[in-house]
C-alpha cells in the first residue's frame, strides 16, 4: 500500500514537496491508539531506539560498576552533535572503562556544527571515533562489554555478546523476532533489525511507563528515561529537535530521532509509545510528524503551544533568512490524529 501524504512543503503559494510516511501510537500492552499507513512493514529503527539499547548497560549492573552519570547516561543514548562537551564525555565514559577512544570501532566523523569543526581545523586536528554521532552508545557498549568480562573487540558484529544481549532486549520488548533475515548494518557499524512500527511503538510505552517489565528493567528504563530528560543536551545538542523538546516538556516526553526518517518517542503520562517513518527518509518531514502528533495528543501550556508551533509549522528559508515557504502537516495526518485519539 502507498503511505499517505503527511507533510507539505511550500514554496510561495505551490507546494513544492511531498512527504508520505506512516505512524503507530500504542500502549504498553500493545493495543494501537492510533494507525496511519502501513505500521506492519518492517523498517530499521536506526538511532531512533537508543535509550533501548542502552537497558543491558543499566539492567546488569554495569552502569553503576562504571558509575556512570546522569550525562553519560543520556550520551549512550544520543545522536550528538559532535560537540565538545561529547567527544569529552565519551572519551571519560571510556576511562572509566579502562579503554581509550582506539577501542571505538564507529569510525569518524566530523562535528555536525561548522563552529565545532572549525575548532578541529584551527588547532590542525581530524574528528575521530570521539566525534561520532554514535560515541556515547560505543562507549556504553564496550564498558558493558567491560564489565561482562568479554573481549571488547569485535563489539559490533551481532554475534558478539554485548550485541546478542541488545538484541534479545529489543526481542522482549518489540515482539519481533529479529533474525539474519532482517539484520542489517548501521551507519556506525552496528546491527540494526527491521521491525514493524507497532512493535516499537509498544516498546516505548513500555520503556516510558515501565508496564509489563519485570522490576530490574523497569528501574534500569526508569534511570535512562530520566537521564535524557535531565540532560537533554548530551542526547542531541545546540538547536536540535530531540534537545528543544525534551527541554521544553521538562520531563512529560521522551523523543529520539533516527537516521532516514524514523522517530521514536514516549509520553509515560498518557501511556503512549510512538513511532514513525517517513517514506524518503527525510528527517525534516519525521520532525513536523513528531511535533504534529505531540500536539495533538498533549494538554499544553502556553510556553509548550508557542515551541509546538514553530515545530510544527517550520519555515523555509533564504540564505539570507527570508521566509519563502514552510513546511505543515496535511489535513490527511490532522485528522487521522483526530479521528482516533480521545
Amino acid at each position: 500500500m502507498d503511505n499517505p501524504v503527511l507533510v507539505d512543503v511550500t514554496r510561495g503559494n505551490l507546494t513544492e514537496s511531498l512527504h508520505r510516511g506512516c505512524v503507530a501510537i500504542s500502549d504498553a500492552s500493545g493495543n494501537i491508539v492510533c494507525s496511519i499507513g502501513d505500521v506492519d512493514a518492517k523498517v530499521f529503527p536506526r538511532s531512533a531506539i537508543k535509550a533501548l539499547q542502552a537497558i543491558p548497560l543499566v539492567e546488569s549492573g554495569a552502569a553503576d560498576a562504571l558509575d556512570l552519570s546522569d550525562a553519560e547516561l543520556a550520551l549512550a543514548c544520543a545522536s550528538h552533535s559532535g560537540e565538545e562537551v561529547h567527544a569529552s564525555s565519551a572519551k571519560v565514559m571510556l576511562m572509566k572503562a579502562g579503554l581509550t577512544e582506539d577501542d571505538l570501532e564507529c569510525g569518524p566523523q566530523w562535528p555536525q556544527r561548522m563552529e565545532d569543526a572549525a575548532k578541529l581545523i584551527l588547532t590542525d586536528e581530524t574528528p575521530t571515533g570521539l566525534h561520532n554521532n554514535c560515541s556515547g552508545k560505543h562507549a556504553g557498549f564496550l564498558g558493558l562489554a567491560k564489565v561482562m568480562g568479554v573481549d571488547t573487540r569485535g563489539y559490533v558484529e551481532p554475534g558478539h555478546p554485548v550485541q546478542r544481549e541488545v538484541r534479545l532486549v529489543m526481542e522482549q520488548l518489540t515482539g519481533a523476532t529479529l533474525s539474519e533475515d532482517v539484520c542489517g548494518t548501521d551507519g556506525c557499524s552496528i546491527p540494526t533489525y527491521a521491525s514493524p512500527l507497532t512493535g516499537l511503538a509498544r516498546a516505548f510505552a513500555s520503556f516510558g511507563t515501565g508496564e509489563g517489565l519485570e522490576p530490574l528493567r523497569a528501574e534500569a528504563a526508569e534511570r535512562i528515561y530520566n537521564a535524557c530528560i535531565n540532560e537533554p543536551y548530551m542526547v542531541a545538542g545546540a538547536d536540535r529537535f530531540c534537545t528543544k523538546v525534551m527541554e521544553g516538556f521538562r520531563g512529560r516526553v521522551l523523543v529520539k530521532t533516527g537516521a532516514e526518517g524514523v522517530f521514536c518517542g514516549s509520553v509515560p503520562e498518557l501511556g503512549f509509545g510512538i513511532a514513525l517513518k517517513c517514506d524518503d527518509g527525510a528527517t525534516r518531514a519525521a520532525e513536523v510528524i513528531m511535533a504534529t502528533i505531540l500536539e495533538a495528543v498533549l494538554e499544553l501550556n502556553e510556553e509548550e503551544a508557542a515551541l509546538l508551533d514553530s515545530l510544527v509549522n517550520p519555515p523555509i528559508l533564504t540564505r539570507r533568512g527570508v521566509q519563502a515557504g514552510h513546511m505543515k502537516p496535511t489535513d490527511e495526518l490532522l485528522s487521522a490524529l483526530k479521528t482516533a485519539l480521545p
